[in-house]
């Protein structure tokens, strides 16, 4: 894995409009909606290359309707800010698998996923598989913090 694209996941926030989270080393507190198990994944710009606006929406479309066929309820999240702002989806009660399998799907480098304030960012192959994964936690991030 390139340092620049695991340093670009590190120092992301995630989360909805309203409750906004970094990956943290230490345990802080966490976003409300983070209880159970979730995952963060998104189908914007995969292999990390930023495509247009049209193919970044249909691709967000076609995972939300993925999401929603499988019995769940997502939230919309968006990941990243500025030109990497990318719209995304917080899956409560995803397991690593589906998260995995989604992410993979879409042409993306990596998954959080996560168990309450634990979260892990889930490094992917194009084929699904798991390359690595690191633990952290989920840290709100406050207006003061931006």
């Amino acid at each position: 894995m390139k340092e620049e694209l695991r340093a670009a996941f590190l120092g992301a926030t995630y989360g909805t409009a309203r409750e906004r989270f970094q990956l943290s080393p230490t345990r802080g507190v966490p976003p409300s909606w983070a209880r159970g198990t979730w995952a963060t994944v998104t189908a914007w710009n995969p292999g990390a290359r930023q495509l247009s606006a049209e193919a970044n929406v249909r691709a967000g479309v076609a995972l939300l309707a993925e999401v929603q066929a499988g019995g769940f309820s997502p939230l919309p999240a968006h990941n990243g800010a500025g030109a990497w702002r990318e719209e995304a989806l917080i899956i409560p009660g995803a397991r690593l698998r589906q998260a995995a399998n989604w992410g993979s799907a879409y042409g993306q480098a990596a998954v959080l996923w996560g168990t309450g304030a634990r979260v892990a960012l889930v490094w992917l192959d194009s084929a699904g598989k798991v390359l690595g994964v690191e633990r952290r936690w989920a840290r709100r991030v406050t207006e003061a913090d931006r």
